[in-house]
């Protein structure tokens, strides 16, 4: 998954000078003396590509190391819920997103397999053929407080302070040609294994609209990072709005990532695709 740490950071290039473009209104904030509220319903269709690195169990053994590389949407999408919320007075505004992911079923391939020793972890490559497949259920919780630094009726521009919690369950089931040794250990050639991780961390980040023309279509953004729990996490999305008189209808491309420290389960887990969104404003 390195081999993509590039476009990864071709993306967060473009998402900001997107934002960077944004022209500056001389117009005042949005009326300080009223609460407004969205709720935005939506639809998010993902791939799922990284790896996944599972412990030793205690007492030795090995475990493996699972690439997973898919790009089916729909097929392995088991069930999807999400959810966005606003409130906001003035320029200040309190937003929430919420997830939940059960994804099954991922083709996947079991790349080498850790076995304990004297001198700690060893990572013996996996050079037997075989079948695994794995899956993933994942529950993604964000808070954040926004403030508006730039805007108007049709164009905005928010920084935005918060965390996000990421708790995640992921199952591999293996069946390979031969079992892995290395000195008198063993790694069994049929099994499976699963492991949770609950993920904490901080983010900071942008967001806003870029109107066009008169104002009902424009160019909704997001982007955000953070660390904590994860060695770091970040998140974008950007595509295209229609607006009507208090509801929103939005097309978006959007792509969630995280890489914990080395030996942890989530190693450059990119989730992302296209998702339909429909925000109602009162």
């Amino acid at each position: 998954m390195r081999k993509d740490s590039h476009a990864r950071r071709s993306g967060l290039v473009l998402l900001f000078l997107t934002a960077l473009t944004l022209p500056v209104h001389a117009e005042g904030p949005p009326p300080a003396d009223r609460w407004n509220f969205a709720i935005q319903p939506y639809l998010w269709l993902p791939n799922l590509n990284g790896s996944l690195s599972y412990s030793i169990p205690p007492g030795g053994g090995g475990s493996a190391n699972v690439d997973v590389n898919n790009n089916t949407i729909l097929e392995n999408l088991n069930f999807a819920l999400m959810l966005t919320a606003e409130a906001r007075k003035g320029r200040w505004a309190l937003v929430t997103d919420f997830i939940y992911l059960d994804v099954g079923g991922q083709e996947s391939q079991v790349k080498s397999v850790n076995f304990s020793g004297s001198g700690g972890r060893v990572e013996v490559p996996a050079n037997v053929s075989g079948s695994a497949n794995a899956s993933l259920k994942g529950a993604e919780w964000g808070l954040a407080g926004a403030y508006t630094i730039a805007g108007d009726e049709h164009t905005s521009l928010d920084v935005l302070l918060g965390f996000r919690y990421f708790g995640v369950e992921a199952t591999t089931d293996w069946n390979l040609s031969a079992d892995i040794n290395n000195g008198g250990q063993s790694f069994a050639r049929t099994g499976s294994v699963k492991e949770r991780a609950d993920l904490w961390d901080g983010i900071v980040g942008i967001r806003g609209r870029i109107g066009l023309g008169g104002g009902k279509w424009g160019i909704p953004y997001y982007l955000d990072v953070g660390t904590g729990s994860s060695r770091i996490t970040w998140q974008g999305t950007a595509g295209i709005q229609y607006r009507w008189s208090w509801i929103d209808l939005s097309l978006m491309y959007r792509y969630l990532y995280y890489d914990m420290e080395s030996g942890k389960l989530l190693q450059n887990v990119a989730i992302a695709g296209p998702a339909l969104g429909v925000n109602f404003r009162f």
